[in-house]
């Protein structure tokens, strides 16, 4: 015999085969969708803002139902994303626009999370946690290598051409920008020993960003392959 949590759990996570489990899933995208209305027009309407805290109400709900079918859910990734997904809408209660107005316009960013809450009920995106958390190890170390490598880039050309910047964070962006091969020319520098750094910097970025890609495709293959070779077995 089943208990409450079970049954619960049986409706509330994402794939479910009963018929009141697609019901959820099939309610929850539509309102993960009309979410996004408020975040892609500028004017504010009433129509709008009641849709806001009619979404909100329906996420705090389902927030409540997984933490009820699954104690360690608030501390799962996707349990972060929804947590952050509603707490901006929350925190505007009490904020003053006047003097609060930078944090009000980084809060209403951070809103952008519900459309990571797309991810549950996505197989692929399923499938792409899964590898992402399995690759964590060798992720973090690129994720090091370049965050350590744009620093020692800003640091020599900050030295090498103090004119060429205003201020260092002039200088980690002009190392982000060569090391993604972005380079959008506003910043450039002027020494040969500069032009030197920038030409290494931007080689170097085509074996630090392409790793992390190569590292994420492999696992990707790997995980969707995995049933139909366990099936062989």
């Amino acid at each position: 015999m089943k208990t409450l949590r079970e049954k619960l759990r049986g409706v509330v996570e994402p794939g479910s085969c009963t018929l009141p489990g697609k019901i959820y899933d099939t309610f929850m995208v539509s309102v993960i969708l009309l979410s996004l209305l408020p975040l892609v027009l500028k004017d504010t309407t009433p129509f709008l803002a009641w849709l806001d805290w009619a979404v909100v109400a329906v996420f705090i709900l389902d927030y409540l139902l997984r933490f009820f079918s699954t104690f360690r859910y608030p501390f799962t990734f996707m349990g972060i994303i929804d947590l952050l997904s509603i707490l901006p809408s929350l925190l505007l209660l009490s904020a003053d626009e006047l003097k609060l107005f930078r944090l009000l316009r980084f809060l209403r960013a951070m809103e952008i999370f519900r459309v990571f809450k797309l991810l549950r009920y996505s197989q692929n995106g399923a499938t792409l946690i899964r590898v992402i958390k399995k690759q964590k190890t060798a992720l973090l170390l690129f994720l090091s290598l370049a965050v350590s490598y744009i620093f020692l880039c800003a640091l020599l050309l900050f030295n090498i051409e103090p004119g060429t910047f205003d201020d260092f964070f002039e200088a980690v962006y002009w190392a982000t920008m060569s090391l993604t091969t972005v380079g959008y020319g506003d910043i450039c520098p002027v020494t040969a020993a500069g032009r030197a750094i920038t030409m290494l910097s931007s080689l170097m970025g085509i074996a630090v960003i392409s790793l992390p890609a190569g590292i994420l495709a492999a696992g990707y293959i790997t995980e969707v392959t995995r049933p139909s070779k366990e099936a062989s077995k």
